[in-house]
């Protein structure tokens, strides 16, 4: 690390501190105390922010897709279990009679994973000329405290599954923003100006991506 990084995490507000590696106790207990108010405000926000319930994955649950809310409908099969989104406001979901809320929920995401896998091809052909970069590898993976991950050195780029849950330029942000730390590895100045001008609207699709939760885990990004 070369520059003292604070974070605050929900749901519980917990701080997490990076500093450089011969950083001494005054100046790490300095940095906390002057960044105190900043921290008891995220510690606020996130025990009064809305939170979804654990998924029942029963009829009529609330799910998301893309940003937008579905109705959840059930519908035993003796087939392959899948899902179908054919019906303005409905998530069919088909599966065996003696599959439980962890099956059925199972089934759901990897039709998320399959969406996404079908959406990310064509953001990068978009993005990566755009910043002059090229992701070597990428991948879609549960994460529990971040939206996306970058590896400059490998040149990878790891996107969270929930983000099927956000809205489509939710989604491209956070590509762009996992893209864009292919040039610049850490949130510096450099790293703003570089957002700024690739994506002018970026601050506006983070606090989007930030706001009420649709998962059972919240990120901050």
């Amino acid at each position: 690390m070369k520059n003292v990084r604070l974070s605050v995490y929900p749901p519980e507000g917990s701080v997490k501190m990076t500093v450089p590696l011969f950083t001494g106790d005054g100046a790490i207990h300095s940095a906390i105390v002057s960044r105190l108010a900043w921290i008891r405000r995220q510690q606020e926000r996130f025990r009064t922010q809305a939170r979804q319930t654990k998924r029942e994955m029963v009829n009529g649950e609330t799910i998301y897709w893309l940003g937008r809310r579905y109705r959840l409908n059930v519908v035993e099969s003796p087939r392959a279990s899948y899902v179908l989104q054919e019906r303005i406001g409905y998530i069919d979901l088909y599966c065996r009679k003696d599959a439980g809320a962890e099956r059925r929920e199972s089934i759901l995401y990897e039709w998320y994973r399959s969406r996404l896998k079908m959406m990310v091809p064509g953001l990068l052909a978009t993005w990566e000329p755009v910043i002059g970069v090229h992701a070597e590898d990428w991948g879609i993976k549960r994460m529990k405290t971040r939206w996306g991950t970058c590896s400059p050195a490998a040149k990878r780029i790891w996107l969270n599954l929930e983000l099927a849950k956000k809205s489509p330029h939710c989604i491209e942000y956070v590509l762009v923003h996992e893209l864009v730390h292919l040039l610049e590895p850490s949130h510096n100045a450099r790293f703003t100006a570089l957002m700024t001008r690739f994506m002018p609207l970026w601050t506006h699709y983070r606090s989007e991506l930030n706001q009420a939760p649709l998962a059972d885990e919240d990120w901050k990004y």
